[in-house]
């Protein structure tokens, strides 16, 4: 009888562990079901909902996507978001992404009122970013302007001959698949070169005159390609003040009439389903904690992966 009695008090003590267990299982299970639930949401949860401003950063390597077309349109259609702070930190990008990002953030600005404030670099297609705001605000010693597009191709023939490669090539026309790394460029090819970059530049000189109200005096002296510093960017009408995010922010409740002491919150991309190498090194990265390190890998594939998509350049690279 003390054998059956004391099985009986096992038999209870394993039901109520299972018991614990189960309870454990569900309560995982809840939690797991949350944070699909969050991720699907953007990844904001309740702040979704919170009177706020949204902090849209700016950094790397300008290649436009439709991700961030998607974010400026989550951004603009938020009832809880009153204004909208974009921090740039980028040395450009190619002509046809920073054009994007321009258009882009000037269709969310219709929506919300947009400051920009430059934390950093706001070069080349970075300050075509920077102008898409009504107002900007940059650190003393950010480097701001840089206005210029560039073309660049790599020219290998004297490589080839000394390896002893020849390229042969049939084309319909001259100026076919010009330039070609493969021979010395053309004079004709060369000049079409230059026609193209020379109409790009005119749109970005034009576009800046537009947004800061430059008279073409001011936009010559500005336009030549060089990088100012924050402080000497103001009397040249290049940003409005130097200052911190704060400045941004209080300009948008001084001039915009958004509330005071509003939360700033950060609105990202979405996730993509894409994994290729730079992702996949930039993950790992990230799972070790050197955060830096990825946000470098994922640069250098968006970057990569522009390159490859060819055109002009609006970058800066000292």
């Amino acid at each position: 009888m003390a054998i059956d009695a004391e099985l009986l008090l096992d038999r209870r003590s394993l039901r109520r562990k299972l018991s614990v267990w189960r309870a454990i299982g569900v309560g995982a299970l809840i939690v797991a079901a949350g944070a699909v639930g969050w991720r699907a949401a953007g990844g904001r949860g309740l702040s979704a909902v919170t009177p706020q401003i949204a902090r849209i950063s700016i950094d790397g390597f300008i290649a436009g996507s439709e991700k961030t077309r998607e974010l400026m349109k989550r951004v603009g259609d938020s009832s809880a978001v009153s204004g909208v702070v974009v921090s740039i930190n980028s040395p450009g990008g190619t002509t046809t992404g920073s054009e994007e990002l321009f258009r882009n953030l000037r269709a969310l600005a219709e929506k919300k009122p947009i400051v920009a404030f430059v934390d950093g670099t706001a070069a080349s297609g970075a300050y075509i970013t920077a102008i898409a705001a009504d107002h900007i605000v940059a650190r003393e010693t950010s480097l701001v302007g840089s206005i210029g597009v560039l073309f660049q191709y790599p020219e290998v023939s004297g490589l080839l001959d000394k390896v002893g490669v020849k390229v042969d090539e049939v084309k319909s026309s001259p100026l076919k698949a010009e330039p070609s790394g493969f021979h010395p460029t053309p004079p004709e090819a060369r000049a079409a070169l230059q026609a193209i970059v020379g109409d790009t530049y005119g749109w970005f000189k034009d576009l800046v005159a537009e947004r800061r109200k430059m008279n073409p005096d001011q936009i010559r002296t500005v336009a030549d390609g060089r990088v100012f510093s924050g402080r000497q960017s103001v009397p040249l009408g290049l940003i409005d003040e130097t200052g911190s995010e704060r400045q941004a922010i209080a300009w948008l409740e001084r001039e915009k009439g958004v509330a005071k002491d509003l939360p700033v919150r950060d609105w990202k991309p979405r996730s993509d389903n894409r994994f290729g190498l730079f992702s996949a090194a930039a993950a790992g990265a990230g799972l070790l904690g050197y955060d830096d390190l990825a946000a470098r890998l994922r640069q250098a594939g968006d970057e990569t992966a522009s390159l490859t998509r060819g055109g002009l350049l609006a970058v800066w690279r000292p």
